[in-house]
């Protein structure tokens, strides 16, 4: 996959037209914030796991950090990343640039809770020099998420 390819499939809901792109990488939470001007939480990362053999992509706030208990307790499996050596094989896009849009079929997607408290974020978008900016409701939609999950930590305000 590729940004073309990422814009391709935008472009079914109408969204193409948000995708952004930088003359500087975009590759990691810090670079992008950097990159598009905003704070590193509203980065959408796009986390890929190994689950029995299958890809499963979860998209959080750039702050949030996988919790291994959640993780376990809602997968029944140890949160284990795919190696990078097989991220573009089994989702469809490079390290930097993964995202939930156009991946490869039977990749699953989900949404963790960290990303509801923003009203716009910002997922890459193919390519490690691109992000989209979109609302989450629109991030949910696009992404053909599965629902929304609890697996992350570090992103709640204390109370």
């Amino acid at each position: 996959m590729s940004l073309s390819s990422v814009k391709e499939y935008l472009c079914k809901y109408s969204l193409d037209d948000r995708i952004i792109t930088f003359d500087v990488s975009s590759a990691t939470v810090d670079l992008a914030a950097q990159a598009l001007g905003v704070e590193g939480a509203r980065i959408a990362k796009t986390l890929s796991f190994d689950v029995d053999g299958e890809c499963v992509l979860v998209v959080a706030a750039g702050d949030a950090k996988v919790d291994n208990s959640k993780f376990k307790a809602f997968f029944h499996k140890k949160a284990t990343m795919l190696p990078h050596d097989k991220v573009e094989e089994m989702t469809g896009h490079p390290v930097g640039g993964v995202c939930p849009f156009g991946v490869k079929e039977g990749v699953r997607v989900y949404l963790d809770i960290s990303l509801k408290r923003f009203d716009t974020v910002y997922p890459a978008a193919g390519t490690a020099s691109s992000a989209v900016k979109l609302t989450v409701d629109e991030l949910y939609k696009a992404s053909g998420a599965l629902d929304y999950i609890d697996v992350c930590k570090c992103w709640q305000t204390e109370e």
